[in-house]
């Protein structure tokens, strides 16, 4: 890659970016019309307003003017004495010019790009693609890539879709960036705008299809008013060649037709959904399909009337066939109330044992979509073992760019290894090569469909996903859904250039951070295969792991004084290891030959229990923990060495975040340990955990206006205790005199930040205000909420450098607001480069 090294470290300066412009921000690049024939007209083929090329050929203008400075004009023909840019499909390429080399390689959507010739082309096999490659090559200038390229590039994959969890109401389903830009007081909006910009971004990464709604869908969606709206919602996002889909409530015949069933099989149900499929279609003629969730979390399906889900399925492909439409059925099933004491239940066998039956039965317009792991979206699963049970069906691959189990975006946590390693999976069906990738492509098992589903939750926050660097999620998503061959690094690192410039400690930063960011939240979160143990029964957001047994939704880890892990064996277990093709199935069996990072994901072992790495289970567990956490620390000092290189408004958005993250991730350091500790009653070797000689305990200090609390669950408070104002209107004061040798310290209050109050606090040492603050975390982060003293409210605030003399007086100050009564923790005097 060609890049003006020398001009482009200083992009991002100066005045505050507009955040929902993401990676098209389209920034200038200094010198960029002295270094390249920049074209400086354009000929659009065949461009009908409000059409794809149409839309191509305005975001070229934009772009390059951005870009380059340079104002581009529109000709009917190249002009002979300047480089003009072409840009139209391959047919009407043909038509005016003759064929082009290579046009005969395109498939759907995809589009040839040559800079080497004297214009610049850009042809697609659709008007769609023609836009793909317009992206394509703004997106080189944005990078200051001009090196000359021609070739063709397609999709490796049909269907690359996001799943939007918005409902009527306005909310999101597990989305942290804000209200639903689709839908507000049970009806569809009507101001698009918004929509129209998010077509835009999805556009930009070649994602041709959304479902808008959630996939536990409302059945009014059907109502008059709701299908104008989605036919507003598709006129938006046409332009850019994204069809708009939506998920289908089951019974919404008989909740919202006034049928007296919904049996699939019945015929009036059948002739129901027929007609409200023709209504809609004649609104929206270019709709993509349905999503529907069926007979999962109580929602309705087919075996309620002891039909399979094949007939559920096919009823909705028949409704859709006459148009195009395509049906992706989930295959996310399975009962919540099973029973623990059951050795052999597993709610990791439900895919495969409500599925494999079926292969083969489903209509060709029918996709079933997968969630990659087993469970649902957990920091390490291996691969869905229906990934290769299904043979005869075309599958679609879900992953969740909303980071419902790692930390809803207020933990950076950079998505895109874990999804390449997952695609990467070679499960091995029939003895051959069977990559994940090439499975839901259709390319292994020779079907005409498939490809991926991305749980995006799109809000109306300006940074569209509640942080700036969570967008790093969607652009790794979109690019793999394309070509799964690429790389997540080199893809984080065109996502850096296009979003926050060229200064290559900027690059270097975030590129270590990002890739770090994974690996970190799995040490402190939950590892060893054990999944993320955090409170499955309330916001998924902080730790719980007591949450995940005694249950009927089987997350279960089977943790006693003794033991901990899933046997998930043919031998003594559940039997999940079998459902794996035979390679697989006898690696994962064996606990020797099972990798580490998923041993407690297939075996039930002591503690005790020695890892290749030479270390027990639970000493594992304590050092991942703490180096986890650790990680956690370095990224705020990591972001704040980039002061001066980002905007300000950026970058303390973005050290918010790294802020709060790290103080998080010793709320889960501490409570995952404790909680382990107290259960085997096996010391950590190395003497940290329930050991914090930096720590001050509220419930230690003398208090006024205070009284103590137990906290629940106990391991997310230090010492189990914290405390609390004695009503919802008092002041409360904490006292007590600083023990430390006098020096300068980083002083760290640890408080619990409800929803529905903002307390206000004030920190006093000596006769000094060190600092105040208000409990308003629900007003700056996205992450699901909690109305508890828990993991999930647990929140830290630091205040560095500051100078105690031993025998201050320190003074926490805390007035309750609303129903939040101004909950302390701790406090922390931690020397120069001590972490707590």
């Amino acid at each position: 890659m060609r890049i003006l090294i020398a001009t482009l470290a200083l992009l991002t300066l100066g005045a505050a970016e507009d955040r929902s412009q993401a990676w098209l921000r389209y920034a200038h690049v200094p010198n960029a019309a002295q270094h390249i024939s920049v074209p400086s007209r354009i000929v659009a083929l065949n461009a009908t307003s409000g059409s794809p090329i149409s839309t191509a050929q305005q975001e070229l203008k934009r772009g390059i003017k951005s870009i380059t400075g340079q104002r581009m004009q529109r000709k009917r023909s190249p002009d002979q004495q300047s480089t003009t840019i072409i840009i139209g499909t391959s047919d009407a390429y043909a038509k005016q010019y003759g064929n082009l080399t290579g046009s005969e390689d395109l498939v759907e959507d995809g589009f040839i790009l040559d800079t080497e010739s004297s214009n610049v082309i850009i042809v697609g096999q659709n008007e769609r693609g023609a836009l793909y490659g317009a992206f394509e090559y703004l997106s080189r200038l944005a990078q200051g890539n001009f090196a000359p390229t021609a070739g063709v590039q397609n999709p490796q994959a049909p269907i690359r879709w996001t799943n939007e969890w918005d409902n009527l109401d306005g909310s999101i389903e597990r989305g942290y960036g804000g209200a639903s830009i689709f839908f507000r007081n049970g009806y569809v909006v009507d101001n698009v705008t918004r929509v129209a910009e998010f077509a835009r971004l999805l556009a930009s990464l070649r994602i041709n299809g959304v479902i808008v709604n959630n996939v536990n869908a409302n059945a009014s969606l059907l109502s008059d008013r709701n299908v104008e709206g989605l036919a507003r919602l598709a006129d938006a996002m046409r332009p850019y060649g994204v069809q708009l889909g939506i998920s289908l409530n089951f019974a919404s015949p008989q909740t919202f037709g006034g049928l007296s069933t919904f049996d699939p099989l019945d015929p009036s149900v059948d002739a129901w959904w027929a007609n409200i499929t023709n209504v809609i279609y004649e609104r929206v003629p270019d709709m993509a399909g349905y999503l529907v969730k069926a007979n999962s979390e109580g929602q309705p399906g087919p075996l309620t009337y002891n039909r399979t889900l094949a007939d559920g399925a096919n009823m909705f492909a028949k409704a859709v066939n006459p148009h195009g439409g395509i049906v992706m059925f989930r295959a996310f099933v399975y009962d919540n109330h099973i029973n623990e004491t059951n050795w052999k239940a597993d709610r990791a066998n439900a895919a495969v044992e409500f599925f494999q039956d079926l292969d083969g039965k489903f209509d060709e317009n029918v996709v079933v979509q997968i969630k990659y792991g087993p469970i649902d979206f957990q920091v390490r699963e291996p691969p869905n073992p229906l990934f290769s049970t299904l043979r005869y069906e075309s599958t679609a691959i879900e992953l969740q760019i909303t980071p419902e189990y790692l930390g809803q975006n207020d933990h950076l946590v950079y998505l895109g290894p874990l999804w390449k390693e997952i695609l990467e999976y070679d499960l091995r069906a029939d003895g051959r090569p069977s990559k994940v990738k090439d499975i839901v492509t259709g390319k292994r098992f020779k079907q005409p469909l498939g490809g991926y589903a991305g749980v995006v939750g799109a809000g109306s926050n300006t940074t569209w996903l509640g942080s700036h660097m969570a967008l790093s999620n969607l652009y790794a998503y979109g690019r793999l859904a394309w070509d799964a061959s690429l790389d997540p690094q080199a893809i984080l690192q065109d996502w850096i250039r296009l979003t926050f410039g060229f200064d290559e400690q900027v690059m270097s930063t975030i590129t270590d951070m990002s890739m770090r960011s994974w690996p970190a939240y799995e040490n402190y979160s939950g590892n060893l295969g054990i999944q993320t143990l955090t409170d499955i029964v309330y916001t998924h957001f902080g730790p719980n792991p007591a949450s995940q047994d005694n249950n009927g939704w089987g997350q279960w880890t089977r943790a006693d004084n003794f033991s901990i892990g899933m046997d998930r064996t043919v031998k003594n277990g559940t039997g999940n290891a079998g459902q794996y093709p035979p390679e697989i199935a006898a690696m994962f069996e064996d606990i020797e030959t099972t990798p580490d990072n998923l041993l407690l994901w297939f075996h039930h072992v002591p503690y005790t229990q020695k890892l290749k790495s030479g270390k027990t289970v639970i000493q594992h567990f304590y050092d991942a923990h703490y180096e986890g956490a650790a990680v956690a620390q370095e990224f705020v000092k990591q972001w704040e060495s980039l002061k001066g290189k980002i905007d300000q408004e950026r970058y303390e958005n973005v050290l918010f975040e790294q802020k709060f993250q790290a103080g998080h991730s010793l709320v889960w350091r501490d409570s995952i340990n404790i909680f382990y500790y107290n259960l085997s009653e096996i010391a950590d070797e190395n003497n940290r955990v329930g050991n914090h000689p930096y720590r001050i305990e509220a419930e230690n200090m003398a208090l006024s206006g205070y009284k103590t609390y137990a906290v629940s669950p106990f391991h997310t408070a230090s010492g189990f205790t914290a405390i609390i104002t004695t009503s919802n209107t008092t002041t409360g004061v904490a006292t007590t005199n600083a023990a430390f040798a006098s020096g300068t310290y980083d002083v760290a209050v640890n408080y619990y930040d409800l929803i529905g109050g903002r307390s206000k606090y004030q920190l006093q040492i000596g006769n000094r205000t060190v600092g105040q603050w208000v409990g308003d975390a629900e007003d700056k982060l996205g992450h699901a909420p909690s109305i508890y003293l828990d993991g999930h409210s647990a929140t830290r605030i630091t205040f560095n450098g500051v100078q105690v003399q031993q025998g201050d007086e320190v003074r926490i100050t805390g007035q309750a607001d609303g129903i939040e009564p101004a909950p302390l923790d701790y406090v922390s005097f931690l020397p120069p480069g001590i972490v707590d």
